[in-house]
This record gives C-alpha cells, sequence and structure tokens, in this order.
C-alpha cells in the first residue's frame, strides 16, 4: 500500500505539471504523454477534479473525433515563493498555483557582505514576501550561487562569497518558512525558468551562458539538468583562462563586471556601475579591439563546450544582454573560424527574453513541481 501511494502521488504530480505547462491539457493527451491507458488516467483525473487542483474550462473541438474537455490547475490553492542571489543582489518572486508570476523584487547586496547576514537577508526578503502576497504559502525553491548539493540542500562553495562553505541553507530557509524547500545552483534556476517561460520550450537541449557577477552555465540535456558527480557541470568559470594560466581564472576577465572593464578600459578592481545593464547597452555599438578580444574570447568558450555537449540553443542570461543580438552574432561568426568543424554543425545563440529575476521564477518554479499533491 505504502508503495501505491507513492506511486499514485507521482502521477498526480505528473498530471498537474503537463497540464500546468500546456502539454497536454486533456484526459487523452496525458493518456498518451505519460503511457497509461484511457480508463485510468480518467480514474486519475477525476480525483484531482474531486480535490479542486483541477477543473473542466470547457470543449475543445478538433478537426475530426469527439471534442475534448479541456482540463486546467485551478489557482485558489496557494503559491510558492522562489529566491535567487548572487554576490551583488537577492531576487525573489512569487508564483501562483497555476505557474503564473504573481510578485516580485530586487534587494542589493553590499559588497563583501558576511555569509550570516546573506542567510538573515534572505530569511528577511520571504518573509516580507510571504506578507504581501495573500494566500497559502505551498513552498519555497531557492537558487545559490557556486556549488550546490540538491538532495543534501547543502551550498557548497561560491567564489561570490569567500566564506561560503558547506552552508545547510535548504535547512535554514525550511525552518524560517515552515515550507518544503528545494535549493539548486542558481543559474540551473534560470534553465528551469527558460523551459517553463522562454526559449527552452522550443528544445530538450540548451545551455544557458550566465556571466553575472560570477560565470558558470547551466545545461540542459534530453530535458533534463545536467548537474555532474559531484554537481560541478557548467563551473566554467574555474577554469584557467587563458588556457594554461592557473594565475586567472574565468570568471575573472569573462564575468559581467570584468567585461564591463575590458570594453570600457577601466582598471582591473574597478567597480562596476550600479546599473550594468544600461552601463552596457551604451556600449552595444562600439568597435574596438577590447570588443573584439571579449567577443573571440566567447567564441572559444562556447566552441570548446559545443565540441563536449552539442546543444541545440545558447541562452545568454545576465547584463550582457544589454549588448544585443550584434554581440551573440558577432560570437557566432567567430565560432565558424576558430572551430572549422562546427561550420556544419549550426548552433544558434540568444540573448535571453527573460529578464534578471528569471533565476527567482525558477525557483518558484522548482517548489512548484516539488511540490506533492497528497498534502492536500
Amino acid at each position: 500500500m505504502r508503495t501505491l501511494k507513492v506511486s499514485q502521488d507521482d502521477l498526480h504530480a505528473r498530471i498537474i505539471e503537463s497540464v500546468r505547462s500546456g502539454r497536454a491539457t486533456s484526459r487523452g493527451r496525458l493518456a498518451k504523454l505519460h503511457a497509461v491507458a484511457p480508463s485510468t488516467m480518467g480514474l486519475y483525473v477525476e480525483q484531482l477534479l474531486a480535490t479542486g487542483i483541477l477543473r473542466e474550462s470547457g470543449l475543445v473541438k478538433g478537426l475530426a473525433g469527439r471534442p475534448k474537455v479541456n482540463l486546467e490547475v485551478m489557482n485558489g490553492i496557494g503559491w510558492f515563493a522562489g529566491v535567487e542571489f548572487t554576490g551583488a543582489r537577492i531576487q525573489v518572486v512569487a508564483v501562483d498555483f497555476a505557474g503564473r508570476p504573481m510578485h516580485g523584487e530586487t534587494h542589493p547586496l553590499a559588497p563583501g557582505i558576511g555569509v550570516k547576514t546573506v542567510i538573515q537577508e534572505l530569511k528577511s526578503v520571504l518573509h516580507d514576501l510571504a506578507a504581501k502576497v495573500p494566500g497559502k504559502l505551498l513552498g519555497v525553491g531557492a537558487g545559490a550561487p557556486g556549488l550546490v548539493n540538491p538532495e543534501a540542500g547543502i551550498a557548497s562553495y561560491s567564489v561570490s562569497f569567500t566564506e561560503w562553505r558547506d552552508v545547510p541553507l535548504r535547512r535554514l530557509l525550511n525552518e524560517a518558512m515552515k515550507v518544503p524547500t528545494s535549493l539548486e545552483n542558481n543559474l540551473r534556476t534560470v534553465a528551469l525558468a527558460e523551459r517553463w517561460f522562454g526559449g527552452g520550450r522550443e528544445t530538450p537541449d540548451y545551455v544557458i551562458l550566465g556571466p553575472r557577477s560570477g560565470f558558470a552555465l547551466a545545461i540542459v540535456k534530453d530535458g533534463a539538468l545536467m548537474r555532474g558527480t559531484h554537481q560541478a557541470a557548467g563551473e566554467i568559470g574555474l577554469w584557467p583562462w587563458p588556457a594554461g594560466d592557473s594565475a586567472t581564472q574565468m570568471h575573472e576577465l569573462l564575468s559581467a563586471p570584468a567585461i564591463w572593464r575590458r570594453l570600457t578600459g577601466s582598471p582591473p578592481g574597478t567597480s562596476a556601475p550600479a546599473n550594468l545593464h544600461l552601463a552596457l547597452e551604451g556600449l552595444a555599438g562600439t568597435r574596438s579591439e577590447a570588443w573584439e578580444a571579449v567577443t573571440e574570447d566567447f567564441a572559444r568558450v562556447i566552441g570548446m563546450t559545443q565540441l563536449l555537449i552539442d546543444a541545440h540553443l545558447y541562452f545568454l542570461h545576465g547584463p550582457l544582454t544589454a549588448l544585443g543580438c550584434r554581440f551573440c552574432d558577432e560570437i557566432t561568426r567567430k565560432l565558424k573560424t576558430l572551430f572549422p568543424a562546427l561550420k556544419n554543425m549550426p548552433l544558434e545563440i540568444r540573448p535571453s527574453q527573460l529578464g534578471d529575476e528569471a533565476g527567482a521564477l525558477g525557483a518558484a518554479c522548482m517548489a512548484m513541481e516539488a511540490w506533492d499533491p497528497g498534502l492536500i
């Protein structure tokens, strides 16, 4: 009986996610998608209708056959919180039960802030969000920079915070908010947002380029996040760069603040503008040796990555999206020169259409996906 209940709750969760995402909104489509007999799927749908999680929203007529009863997720059950942070700011959002964004805020972090203060700030912004958003908080998702162990709920290492080592962040937020909490690397939560709300809906194979306060990748392969044995997949900001120069790591030269310094000729260590996106927007039309060097560095990084994982799409996130399509197109052009093998292996690099709240949005979706229908 115990095994049967786990299986039932799991299928309920998959049905809810399929209806939320729009991949299947009828009993017939759900049965095909999840390889379940139509009669069995009908029973599960009826159970969800009885609990008030799903509702029938009308008939949809196709070109042939009987009209299908359309299903949708009800919206009054509660909501999910997502919080994501970098070395410069905390982003927090609320997503309703149907998976629609409700409210979002940004809170800056002071340079050199300590670990205890970061944790207190995270708790504070979540409590403030819970006070503003009506309804029941059902779960929290958190995106943390650097190495994260989602299963253990531990944020292990981050270059953004020098004292950040083996922080039991999931437990701390769970105790503070009194609801189930999920933890993931923050660029992987960006990847989840791209899957729910962005271009990731087009393909199961894509990469998030994250030159923000540091630099890393998030990789989605066959529709699943790639984490690696030690949760380090995509942490290319830790690569020596240029190759063979062990004194410098990639994030020191290819993070968003570093790119701004390179494009403006500012000395190393110069503080970036408070509105880095706006500052970079003003550089989008420039032509300079620095521009050529920056785009070549990105072409080398993406080319080497592509020959490892062979992705379909790359989504640029963070302040460098202000450099626009020209930045991405220039990188693509140089890829074909630097890596002749990629000439016949087309790939596309796009500035993401999602904003700075993408990581928090994806974290909220992570909490939404992890929610247990058995709690109703």
